[in-house]
């Protein structure tokens, strides 16, 4: 009789595992499964750069203005801007960011810095760590870039956190080298993107 008890508690056990995965597995499909929105935060999230320069590193940051993405992982598909308020670029030294303000980037004339999307690939889990890649087009002082971004991402309870380093080859793309004949800079400056904001489904 114990026996035949021990073996009725594993078996309701073992059924109440599958069940349980079951339910798991059935609802990450329907999250991967659908068109989502992902809504950042600009109150918590933030742009960082870093240019070489002879003997020293210029560090400096951008204010993210707005960013919202409707993406579908199943479909490859992805569309949405971020915006970057280029006048908000500070380095903390006032000679050299009126410099940068008023002969690179002319943030009077290009005032918004925009990354739209325009594909993706990759998978966005229910929960947990994943890594996306982004397609799209980078608006800088008047031009149009195409790129792809490499994005890891950590989901939890609907909140999206991101990490996103990719370089910019700003020379290339036509703005002003600031170097002078004492100071040799980079032709590229270090981006990271620290995003933080919500995913849920999209209207229909």
């Amino acid at each position: 009789m114990a026996a035949a008890d021990g073996m009725k508690k594993r078996l309701a056990t073992r059924s109440l595992r599958c069940t349980l995965l079951a339910v798991v597995l059935s609802t990450t499909a329907s999250v991967l499964g659908q068109e989502q929105v992902f809504r950042i935060d600009p109150s918590q999230s933030s742009v960082d750069f870093a240019l070489s320069a002879t003997l020293h590193t210029v560090h400096g940051s951008f204010r993210i203005k707005s960013g919202e993405l409707t993406i579908d992982p199943a479909a490859g598909k992805a569309s949405g801007v971020i915006a970057l308020d280029a006048t908000s670029a500070n380095t903390g030294n006032k000679s050299r960011d009126s410099k940068m303000h008023t002969e690179i980037l002319e943030s009077r004339k290009y005032p918004e810095i925009r990354f739209t999307v325009q594909s993706m690939k990759g998978d966005v889990p229910g929960d947990g760590d994943s890594q996306i890649q982004l397609t799209g087009v980078m608006s800088l002082h008047g031009g149009d870039h195409l790129m792809t971004i490499t994005a890891p991402i950590h989901v939890a309870n609907g909140h999206v956190t991101a990490d996103i380093p990719f370089v910019v080859p700003y020379i290339q793309w036509g703005l002003k080298n600031p170097s002078t004949f004492l100071l040799k800079v980079s032709e590229n400056v270090d981006i990271k993107v620290h995003t933080v904001g919500s995913l849920s489904p999209a209207r229909k």
